[in-house]
C-alpha cells in the first residue's frame, strides 16, 4: 500500500517509537522519514500513487482539490480523535474512502484523568487544600462532615460518549452511585454500564460531581446552562475535559467566584490574564493535559498501526468513522 505521512514534520517521531515506524514501513510502502504537512507542495505523481493517508494533529484538510489529485485513495488513517478538522465532507461525498479514527486509543488518558479528579473531588480536595495552606492545622470537625468521601457518593456523567462511556466502567468498583444523561443512549445500554439514565435537570440536582463528556457540536454548545448550574447543591464539583463551547462561561464563573460550586476546567477559551478564575481555590486550571501527553501518544501510534494491518490483510477496520453520525460526535 503506497502510504503517506499526511502530518507536521516531527509528529511521526512523537507518534511512533523507533519500533512502531519500523513496524509501519513493514505494513505498508512508506517513508517514515518523512512528513508533508502541506498537499499543495506534493507532486503530482507522488500523490497520484498515494492508497492511504495517515493523519494527525494539524494535518492537512483533505478537501476536494486533494482528493482529485489522489484517485487511488482509498483510506485515512486517523491517529487522533476527531477527524472534523482534516476531512471534508467531499470525502464523505466521495463515498469510497475508509476513515478511521483513534478516538477509543484518546479516550483511555482522558478517562483516568477524570476518574483520579472524581475520586479527588469526592474528598473535596481543593477546597480543603486552599484552607489547609491558610490555616497550616487540620480543622477540627472536618474529616466527619457527612457530604465528604466515596461511599455513598453520586456521580453524574453527562454523554454516553466514548469517554463517558469508559468513566462510566472505571467507577463500577467504588461505592458511587452513578447517573448518565444522554439523548441518543437509551435505558437499557446505561443501565449495561451500571448506572441510571436520567434527565439533566436530575444529574445537575443530585450529583455531588458533574463530569461533562458530550461531543463539541452545534446542538451541544451552551449545553451547560445557567439554569442547569442553579441546581447543583453546594459543594458540588464540576469537571470538564470535553469542550469549552459546551460551558456557559459567565455563568459557571459566578457560580465559582461565589465559593458555591467547585471546578476542575482542563478545556477552556483564552482567560484574560485577570480573569478571575485563575486565583480561586476551588478551581483547578490544567492545560488541557487529560488527553493523550507524552509516552501516551503511542497508543495512539499503535492503533494506527492495528487499521494499517488490517487494511494490508482484507480485514474490516477496528474503529471506522460513521459519517451518518458525524453531526453528533466529536
Amino acid at each position: 500500500m503506497k502510504t503517506l505521512l499526511a502530518m507536521p514534520a516531527g509528529l511521526p517521531a512523537r507518534m511512533f517509537d523507533d519500533a512502531q515506524l519500523a513496524r509501519l514501513g513493514e505494513l505498508a510502502e512508506v517513508d517514515t522519514d518523512c512528513a508533508v504537512a502541506d498537499l499543495t507542495v506534493a507532486g503530482d505523481e507522488e500523490l497520484a500513487a498515494v492508497e492511504v493517508l495517515v493523519t494527525g494533529w494539524g494535518s492537512p484538510r483533505i478537501d476536494a482539490a486533494a482528493l482529485a489529485r489522489m484517485p487511488r485513495l482509498r483510506a485515512i488513517v486517523h491517529t487522533a480523535g476527531t477527524v472534523r478538522f482534516v476531512v471534508t465532507e467531499a470525502v464523505w461525498e466521495r463515498g469510497d474512502v475508509l476513515v478511521t479514527s483513534a478516538t477509543e486509543a484518546n479516550a483511555v488518558p482522558v478517562a483516568e484523568f477524570t476518574l483520579a479528579h472524581i475520586l479527588l473531588a469526592g474528598k473535596r480536595s481543593l477546597a480543603r487544600e486552599a484552607r489547609y495552606r491558610i490555616d497550616h492545622r487540620v480543622r477540627p470537625g472536618a474529616s466527619v462532615d457527612p457530604g465528604i468521601g466515596n461511599h455513598g457518593g453520586v456521580v453524574g456523567l453527562i454523554g454516553a460518549s466514548r469517554i463517558g462511556t469508559l468513566v462510566a466502567e472505571h467507577l463500577r468498583p467504588f461505592a458511587l452511585e452513578v447517573l448518565v444523561t444522554d439523548p441518543f443512549a437509551g435505558a437499557e445500554r446505561i443501565a449495561d454500564l451500571g448506572a441510571t439514565k436520567v434527565e439533566p435537570e436530575e444529574l445537575y440536582a443530585r450529583s455531588d460531581v458533574v463530569s461533562l463528556h458530550a461531543p463539541d457540536a452545534p446542538s451541544t454548545r451552551g449545553m451547560v446552562s445557567r439554569e442547569l448550574l442553579a441546581l447543583m447543591r453546594d459543594g458540588t464539583t464540576f469537571l470538564n475535559t470535553a469542550r469549552p463551547a459546551l460551558v456557559d462561561l459567565d455563568a459557571l464563573r459566578e457560580e465559582l467566584v461565589s465559593g458555591r460550586l467547585s471546578a476542575v476546567l482542563d478545556v477552556h477559551d483564552d482567560l484574560a490574564d485577570d480573569d478571575p478564575l485563575w486565583d480561586l481555590a476551588n478551581v483547578a486550571l490544567t492545560p488541557h493535559i487529560a488527553g493523550s501527553q507524552g509516552n501516551e501518544l503511542h497508543r495512539l501510534g499503535e492503533h494506527a498501526l492495528e487499521e494499517m494491518r488490517r487494511l494490508a490483510q482484507g480485514e474490516p477496520p477496528r474503529f471506522p468513522v460513521d459519517p451518518s453520525r458525524r453531526e453528533v460526535t466529536a
